[in-house]
């Protein structure tokens, strides 16, 4: 089975810059592929990508050695199954607030006795190799995304949930509970405290601390903090960025990058 180089990135102790795909379109993942990441994620909640388009997105990750990652839209078994059938070797799920939440969404991404995911790996066998069933329990990354109230009070409850890997932080959905509003690069000291101890309590129960950033300033400040995996701004994002640069100067116009644009 084809190796998931994530988790060979994580146990040599490095850091995973994740891509973010809202774009519908497999060209357009294509042009992303030239980026370089170590890992590209379709986003199926926020972005424009539906699991017909998915797909399509999934092949163009694939015509290179970058390791493709779903958000799904919800904590719902089918659409998780799919997109690991699909060929995803790892699964964002958004607004995981307790215990039970976090083991319904894992089981669902682990085969029996490990948990309930139905068998039918159609393109996961082309991905990943004929013997995928054997090793997928033990390749596919499953991270629980922290951005609510309730994930805050029950992190360690959560976070010690068997068969999870990691945990992504939404800091927009994360700010909003704070209280602060919504946010790609947090400056505030009371986010900025709150996501150190969602760091903190990831490595104290031994999985991946990951967080969403809108600039690779923001990034590289996350990888400081303890963070093992950050994704950077949106395909959306990054187009706005680049086109409002060219026309800038183009016109002999400074232009700054529009910080948050597009979704997380």
């Amino acid at each position: 089975m084809r190796a998931n180089k994530l988790r060979e990135i994580w146990k040599s102790g490095g850091h995973v810059v994740n891509g973010w795909c809202g774009i519908p379109s497999g060209v357009a993942a294509e042009a992303m592929v030239q980026g370089g990441w170590d890992s590209l994620t379709v986003d199926l909640q926020h972005g424009l990508v539906h699991y017909e388009s998915a797909v399509p997105i999934l092949q163009a990750i694939s015509t290179s050695d970058i390791v493709p990652l779903a958000r799904v839209p919800w904590n719902e078994p089918g659409i998780i199954m799919k997109m690991l059938d699909s060929g995803a070797y790892g699964i964002i799920c958004p607004m995981i607030n307790d215990r039970e939440e976090c083991e319904r969404f894992v089981q669902s991404c682990r085969y029996p006795p490990k948990g309930y995911r139905s068998f039918g790996p159609t393109r996961a066998n082309w991905y990943a190799g004929a013997d995928y069933w054997k090793g997928a329990n033990d390749t596919v990354v499953t991270f629980a995304m922290i951005e609510t109230a309730p994930a805050l009070d029950n992190l360690d409850a959560i976070m010690s949930t068997p068969g999870l890997d990691a945990i992504y932080v939404g800091p927009a959905d994360l700010g909003l509970a704070l209280g602060e509003g919504p946010v790609g690069d947090p400056t505030s000291e009371k986010t900025l405290a709150t996501m150190r101890k969602i760091c903190e309590t990831a490595k104290k129960h031994g999985i991946v601390p990951g967080t969403h950033t809108s600039s690779p300033e923001g990034a590289r400040r996350m990888f400081e903090m303890g963070f093992q995996f950050a994704t950077v701004l949106a395909d959306t994002a990054l187009l706005v960025n680049a086109a409002k640069a060219a026309v800038a100067a183009a016109k002999g116009k400074a232009q700054g990058a529009t910080k948050g644009s597009g979704p997380y």
